[in-house]
């Protein structure tokens, strides 16, 4: 009496019996309103503190002029047309586009995968913050107010330093979630 072993389908999958078929097995990753909120508030305070800087040192020092603050750092009223290092500085309708569909697709994704990685509002915030603050600007007056300037590397504002903090977070999260599990010290 040898009977045939019935054979299951097993996937591997976000049910949590490992042996619903992953097709039927789902997880929204979509953002919860708390973390819209969290996007929110982070998004807004980046572009304020870049604004009432960019808004400082304009209204206190001339085109060119500098301050001292120490060793190699300075305090440098510069205005850019262009985008990092001054690239594009003639292209100020397509840096406009690129960074509005930039910005759309950042919040679209969010929308989304918002609830797949906790630092996903910060990193996003930032980045999103600090393009929207730039953006403002390009389409305001034609340029963004730069001026942290270290001597030996282009002067740059607020904004930029969120885009690249915040392009950091990310690309961090992504570097530890590639790498594989420590067995646990028992």
């Amino acid at each position: 009496m040898n009977e045939p072993l019935q054979q299951l389908e097993v996937r591997v999958g976000s049910a949590t019996d490992a042996l619903t078929p992953l097709s039927q097995a789902t997880r929204s990753f979509a953002a919860t309103p708390m973390q819209w909120l969290s996007l929110g508030a982070i998004v807004l305070s980046a572009f304020v503190a870049d604004q009432i800087t960019k808004h400082l040192v304009a209204s206190n020092l001339s085109l060119g002029e500098a301050v001292h603050v120490v060793g190699p750092f300075s305090i440098r009223h510069v205005q850019n047309s262009g985008i990092a290092f001054g690239l594009f500085s003639n292209a100020t309708a397509a840096v406009i586009v690129v960074t509005a569909l930039a910005v759309a697709w950042m919040l679209a994704y969010f929308a989304r995968s918002g609830a797949r990685h906790p630092v996903l509002p910060v990193a996003l915030g930032l980045v999103i913050g600090g393009s929207v603050s730039n953006l403002a600007d390009r389409v305001r007056l034609g340029f963004v107010t730069d001026f942290l300037d270290f001597r030996y590397w282009p002067a740059f504002n607020l904004a930029d330093s969120f885009i690249v903090i915040g392009v950091g977070i990310l690309l961090a999260a992504l570097l530890l979630a590639e790498r594989e599990p420590q067995p646990s010290k028992r």
